[in-house]
């Protein structure tokens, strides 16, 4: 019996090689063989699991449709604003109209003047001047219907000044209205300086319907007892005890020199529509063009 390494080698008359084991070796090649395997893999590509049709990726989804109606609707108030335009401005000329219409007589229910504002009327009486107000100041609308500017020192007089206010007693009942005479300079403030325009006599006159002014925003309070920033009308009737009616006086050609000039009428009627339509298709062109470029022609910014 032949010992090989201590241990016997011989059973039943064969030999038998003892086993030997390497794992250096077979880690080795294991990991050479799975690395073999991993670069033969072709990766996996999963965005072909899901077929996509060439003409479903084109469409336009729902919300791609909703999108649209941003540049529809700022095109339509557009559309909005151009009629308001054209209906402001025939409004503007309505007004404008009827100052060269025929007047009328003071109506017995002055309540109806609260539906006849830009319409002229006939009134006699007498001015009770130891009661005038101020109101302004103001610049001087001419008769041609332009209006001066005031602020340059060589034209403070000529282009600034008040709108004289004065209780006006008619004749044929005991109301007492209110007229605005027309415009003074600053040095013609004072009666003093224009005397012979206090007529105290009866006198008859035609002059335009106004209504009251609520107090324009960032206005400061008036300044004093006589002297008012806008046509307060409460106010006013409280302090003269005139009833609610105000009336411009039109322009005389015949006015007593340095006394009101009469025609001092404003048509107070906002018409900024010509910049909301140009705001409202600006908005639209651009919304579309964005809509145009990302829903349609899916570009990137």
């Amino acid at each position: 019996m032949l010992r090989l390494g201590g241990k016997q080698m011989c059973r039943q008359g064969a030999w038998v090689l003892p086993r030997v084991s390497c794992l250096p070796c077979s880690r080795n090649i294991l990991q050479t063989a799975t690395r073999k395997m991993t670069q033969q893999r072709s990766p996996v590509d999963f965005t072909t699991s899901i077929r996509k049709d060439p003409k479903e990726k084109d469409k336009i989804t729902a919300l791609g449709w909703f999108l649209l109606l941003i540049p529809a609707t700022t095109f339509g108030l557009g559309c909005w604003q151009v009629k308001r335009k054209i209906w402001k401005e025939q409004l503007i000329k309505d007004l404008h109209e009827q100052l060269n219409v025929k007047p009328v007589d003071l109506p017995e229910n002055l309540n109806d003047l609260s539906h006849m504002e830009y319409r002229l009327v006939n009134v006699r009486g007498r001015f009770l001047h130891d009661k005038e107000m101020r109101m302004g100041p103001r610049s001087l609308i001419r008769p041609d219907g332009g209006e001066t500017q005031g602020g340059l020192f060589s034209q403070r007089d000529a282009g600034n000044g008040y709108l004289i206010v004065t209780p006006f007693q008619l004749s044929d009942r005991d109301d007492i209205v209110l007229i605005n005479r027309g415009w003074v300079s600053r040095k013609h403030v004072d009666p003093e300086s224009r005397t012979l325009a206090q007529d105290q006599s009866e006198v008859e006159l035609t002059a335009v319907v106004r209504q009251g002014e609520s107090r324009p925003q960032f206005t400061p309070d008036h300044k004093g007892v006589n002297m008012y920033l806008y046509r307060d009308l409460p106010r006013m009737c409280a302090a003269t005890g005139a009833a609610p009616v105000f009336l411009d006086a039109i322009y005389d050609p015949q006015g007593i020199r340095n006394g009101p000039i009469g025609g001092q009428t404003r048509i107070t009627l906002r018409n900024d529509h010509m910049s909301y339509l140009v705001t409202w298709f600006s908005l639209s062109a651009a919304t579309s063009f964005l809509w145009y470029r990302q829903i349609v022609k899916r570009l990137p910014f």
